[in-house]
């Protein structure tokens, strides 16, 4: 066969499948790309989600926007530790099978190579609020997003009073959290374009 003639049963093929395509939209109700602006379809299954539905979807921003109303204290965050957190983080925040989630303040920005850095919550998370986010919408492992406002509060301030940002008398709520100054809240620079 000649190149040409190769080509040609390749762009043959391909005006063929397209004539199909068009032909099975049209025959199998399949919407065309007008009728899918005009209505929006109803597949009979599924339902809207109400309010009650969407509250414990949080997504708060840096400086609090989006926090739910709640609150927690060091004394009861270690409690809610101990029984939800303390297996996979260990019992001084070490770390296990999940994550070590305080130590390494500064070696992100070490300047000697003694090692490697240490990203925990401590050393790497410019936010307080997105300990409290995280905390919410994925822990603990086995059953993500099954805690309280109150609790995740209450072990967001456990964790940050052990990794010595807040005292260990603090309480958090919606307001105080976000005034949480992270170790490295300035370490990060936007990416040169």
């Amino acid at each position: 066969m000649s190149i040409i003639t190769k080509q040609t049963l390749v762009a043959l093929a391909a005006g063929l499948a397209c004539a199909g395509g068009a032909a099975w939209a049209q025959t199998s109700g399949a919407p065309s790309a007008s009728a899918a602006t005009e209505s929006p379809h109803h597949y009979g299954f599924g339902s809207n989600a109400s309010a009650d539905d969407l509250k414990q979807f949080v997504s708060p921003l840096p400086d609090g926007r989006g926090l739910p109303k709640g609150s927690g204290t060091v004394m009861q965050g270690e409690k809610i530790y101990m029984q939800q957190c303390l297996a996979c983080h260990g019992a001084k925040l070490e770390g296990g099978i999940g994550d070590r989630l305080i130590g390494g303040r500064g070696t992100l920005a070490k300047k000697t190579d003694s090692g490697p850095a240490i990203k925990t919550v401590e050393s790497y998370w410019p936010y307080a609020t997105t300990l409290f986010d995280y905390i919410k919408r994925a822990m603990p492992f086995t059953s993500p997003n099954s805690m309280s406002n109150d609790d995740v509060y209450a072990v967001t301030a456990y964790i940050l009073s052990k990794a010595n940002i807040v005292p260990q008398d603090a309480t958090l709520d919606q307001d105080s959290l976000a005034k949480v100054e992270m170790p490295n809240r300035n370490g990060f620079k936007p990416a040169d374009r």
